[in-house]
C-alpha cells in the first residue's frame, strides 16, 4: 500500500521554535519529525512513499533522498506554488489506483497502521479517519458517527454543536480510496491556475472539498484509537511532544505493544448514584472525578468505562437515550480536560416480567458484571495486559468482575469482596496507586 505524506506546509504558528527549516524537519528527540514518521511506517512494511513538498522542500529532499538509507522508497511531488493541502492528490490522482495511507508530515505519531487498514477494509468505505479523544474537545472539530462508526456529520470549531457530544476528534491520519478523489467536485486541470473570477490561484482543501462532503453518505468511517497522535503546531505543543518522547509515552501507546488500563464502573464511581439513571438530566459527575480521570490520562494507563445498563433490557431507556447520557459524561469530562479511551456497556438483564421489557435482551449473558466479558472484550480490542490493569468500582460486582478478569481491584467505599485495596474515592485511588 502506498503512503502519501503531505509535507508542504509553512508552519507559521511554530516559527518560534524553528523559522528557517520546513516544519517536518523540526527535530524531536534528536531527529526530524518526518524521520520518526518514516521509521514508524517502515517497521510495519509501508515502504512505498510519496512525499509532497513545497516551502523549503529542497531541504527535505536533500535529507531523505530516495529513502534507501532509511529502508524505504521515496518519490516526491514538488508544488511550485501552493495548491492547498489536497491539490497534490489530484495532480497524482491517475497514479493512485488502490487504497493509500494519507498522512500529515507535521504530526508526531506511533500507530499500528495495519489495524487501521484492516478496519478500513472490513468497513468497505472510501475513507477511514483516525479519530481519538483529546483534552480540549470544546474548541476542536468534532465527528459525529452512528453505532457502525459511519460518519454522520463533521463539525468545525465554529459550527453549532449539540449540547452534549462524544469526544471524537480527527487526528489527520487517513486511509483513502481513489473513489473519494474521483467523486469530489474538483477539476484537476484547474488546480494551480488563476481563477478569472477572483484572480487567485485555485487550491484544494482536503477537509472542506473531499472529506466533509462524504459525511452522511455511508462512505466514510471513524477508526477510534487511543494511540499517540499529536499535532505540534504551536511551541507549547512541540515542547509537550518532546517531553512525551523522553518519557517513552509516544512509543508505548502503539497497540502492537501491550497496554495497561484503569477500568471504571460508572454509577457511584464516576457519577452520583441515583438508582437506575434514566435521563441525562440525572447525570452528575462526582467531585474530583474529572481531575482523577485527567491523571489517568497522563499516567500511561488507558481509561475505560465498563457499566451494567439493565435499563435497556427493562425497556426503561433506549439505546439512543443511553448514548445521550454517555455523551453528557464525555462532554463534562472534556470541559475539564479529561477523557475516556473506551466505553462498554451491558444492555442485558437475566430476569423477565417487566412491562415494556426487550425480550431479546433478557438473557444470562457473559458481559454483565460480575462476569468479566466487558473487560475481556476491551482487552482484545486494545491489546490490554489485564494483570497490569485495575478495575475500580463501588460494588461487589465490580470487584468480582475485575478478579475474574485477572486485574487488580479497588473498591470505593467499605466491604470485603476480595479487592486489592479499598479507597474513599477516585481521587484517593489515583494519588495512591497510579
Amino acid at each position: 500500500m502506498k503512503t502519501i505524506i503531505m509535507a508542504g506546509g509553512r508552519g507559521t504558528r511554530i516559527a518560534a521554535v524553528a523559522s528557517d527549516i520546513p516544519k517536518p524537519m523540526i527535530k524531536v528527540n534528536g531527529k526530524p519529525v518526518l524521520e520518526h514518521e518514516i521509521a514508524c511506517l517502515k517497521t510495519q512494511g509501508f515502504t512505498e512513499l510519496i512525499i509532497t513538498v513545497g516551502y523549503l522542500g529542497q531541504m527535505i529532499m536533500e535529507y531523505f533522498g530516495d529513502g534507501s538509507k532509511f529502508g524505504v522508497n521515496i518519490r516526491y511531488f514538488v508544488e511550485k506554488s501552493p495548491l492547498g493541502n489536497a491539490g497534490a492528490l489530484f495532480m497524482l490522482r491517475e497514479q493512485l489506483t488502490e487504497d493509500f495511507l494519507l498522512l500529515n508530515a507535521d504530526a508526531v505519531f506511533d500507530v499500528d497502521f495495519q489495524r487501521m487498514v484492516d478496519f478500513h477494509r472490513k468497513k468497505g468505505g472510501w475513507v477511514t479517519l483516525f479519530t481519538h479523544p483529546n483534552s480540549h474537545p470544546y474548541d476542536s472539530g468534532l465527528l459525529l458517527a452512528d453505532s457502525n462508526s459511519s460518519v454522520l456529520a463533521w463539525l468545525a470549531r465554529e459550527d453549532e454543536r449539540p449540547t452534549y457530544y462524544k469526544n471524537r476528534v480527527n487526528a489527520g491520519l487517513h486511509v483513502v480510496s481513489p473513489a473519494a478523489l474521483h467523486a469530489a467536485a474538483v477539476k484537476p486541470e484547474h488546480i494551480g491556475k488563476v481563477d478569472p473570477r477572483t484572480g487567485k490561484i485555485i487550491k484544494v482543501d482536503l477537509d472542506r472539498q473531499v472529506l466533509k462532503p462524504l459525511a452522511g453518505t455511508g462512505k466514510m468511517f471513524c477508526y477510534d484509537s487511543p494511540e499517540y497522535v499529536r499535532d505540534m503546531g504551536t511551541p507549547e505543543r512541540y515542547y509537550a511532544v518532546e517531553a512525551d518522547f523522553r518519557t517513552g509515552r509516544v512509543q508505548a501507546g502503539n497497540l502492537r505493544n501491550r497496554q495497561k488500563a484503569v477500568f471504571l464502573d460508572r454509577d457511584g464511581t464516576i457519577n452520583k448514584y441515583v438508582g437506575f439513571l434514566r435521563r441525562e438530566e440525572e447525570f452528575e459527575l462526582l467531585p474530583g472525578v474529572a481531575e482523577a480521570v485527567k491523571k489517568i490520562n497522563h499516567s500511561g494507563y488507558l481509561c475505560i468505562v465498563v457499566t451494567n445498563q439493565p435499563v435497556i433490557a427493562r425497556g426503561e431507556v433506549t439505546v439512543e437515550g443511553l448514548t445521550k447520557i454517555h455523551n453528557k459524561m464525555e462532554t463534562l469530562l472534556g470541559n475539564e480536560g479529561a477523557y475516556i479511551d473506551g466505553l462498554y456497556y451491558c444492555p442485558h438483564h437475566p430476569h423477565s416480567g417487566y412491562d415494556g421489557e426487550v425480550k431479546e435482551l433478557k438473557c444470562d449473558c457473559d458481559c454483565r458484571k460480575p462476569k468479566p466479558g466487558m473487560l475481556l472484550q476491551a482487552a482484545e480490542d486494545f491489546n490490554i495486559d489485564l494483570q497490569q490493569s485495575w478495575m475500580v468500582g463501588d460494588g461487589e460486582n465490580d470487584i468480582k468482575a475485575g478478579i475474574a478478569a485477572g486485574c487488580r481491584t479497588a473498591l470505593i467505599g467499605s466491604g470485603e469482596f476480595g479487592q486489592t485495596v479499598a479507597v474513599r474515592g477516585m481521587r484517593e485511588f489515583v494519588e495512591r496507586w497510579l
